[in-house]
């Protein structure tokens, strides 16, 4: 975890960090935050993250407190400041303090948090045998595109996949599919990746974008659609992708094995894809 962590305005030891009660990050969850992953020192992705960061703002009515070049400095300092070559960098703005009253309040000022953590993508043996999940509902609201603090749906669904021994839980509305509690989710099916449209019903991932734009880019059928729950379970390949999974195969959905119950050919394939693609993204950075 973070031993420096940026708090509106100021560096400090993450012990020393302290954010009033009255905060409505703390009271309601009237907040929004992005994750963007580091490999060796350089963000990744940034730009792409920051427009999220900032459709986010738009999305709950939250004024963009800093610059995106501001908000790149930030990010440099926390990746400076803190130990490891691969870190995830955490930004979280809140609505600020002010008092218990549902509706915005006038002229407080945004709570802004930074942090790093060491950053722990898939370990070899995971990617080569692949992941357990399990599928439930989504009983989830209906703007999960917005990467909002308020996730104890998402948290209630992780713990389900958690108690069952599961990586991750794979979601249905209506009998289509959405997403993961924290990733995304795409199925292959003979050969051709599907993948669920970005709606208001799903995050809209980075990863997820770098996947297709790789499926468009090298000839990898691909089709973006709605996915049937019949679909997702007759699947030959199921994956899963996040800025900390990357793309990661899960080879049994309730208890039930994937295709072969191996990694798929496909997989193996968008898996180098996505490897090839960082290093390549890292080396211009460098």
């Amino acid at each position: 975890m973070s031993e420096i962590v940026y708090l509106n305005g100021d560096f400090m030891r993450l012990e020393d960090a302290r954010v009033p009660v009255l905060d409505r990050g703390f009271i309601f969850g009237d907040g929004i935050y992005e994750v963007i992953p580091v490999y060796s020192k350089h963000p990744f992705r940034m730009q792409e993250h920051l427009a999220r960061f900032r459709r986010s703002h738009d999305a709950i009515r939250l004024a963009y407190p800093l610059s995106d070049a501001e908000w790149t400095r930030l990010v440099k300092d926390l990746i400076s400041r803190n130990a490891g070559d691969d870190q995830s960098i955490y930004l979280q703005v809140t609505r600020g303090v002010a008092k218990r009253d549902h509706a915005f309040p006038k002229d407080t000022q945004p709570t802004i948090f930074g942090m790093s953590s060491l950053l722990s993508t898939p370990a070899r043996e995971v990617v080569e045998n692949g992941v357990a999940a399990i599928t439930t509902i989504d009983y989830r609201w209906l703007k999960c595109d917005v990467k909002s603090t308020s996730l104890l749906g998402n948290c209630l669904l992780r713990q389900v996949a958690a108690d069952a021994g599961a990586v991750e839980v794979v979601m249905f509305r209506d009998a289509f599919l959405t997403e993961g509690s924290s990733s995304n989710v795409f199925v292959v099916k003979n050969g051709t990746v599907l993948a669920p449209p970005k709606t208001n019903l799903v995050l809209p991932g980075i990863t997820y974008d770098v996947v297709l734009e790789l499926a468009q880019a090298n000839g990898v059928p691909h089709e973006v659609r709605q996915v049937s729950e019949a679909e997702v379970r007759s699947a030959d390949e199921i994956w899963v992708t996040s800025s900390t999974k990357e793309v990661l195969a899960v080879t049994t959905l309730d208890g039930k094995p994937v295709g072969s119950g191996k990694p798929g050919a496909v997989f193996k394939r968008m898996h180098q894809l996505y490897q090839d693609f960082k290093r390549t993204v890292m080396r211009q950075a460098a």
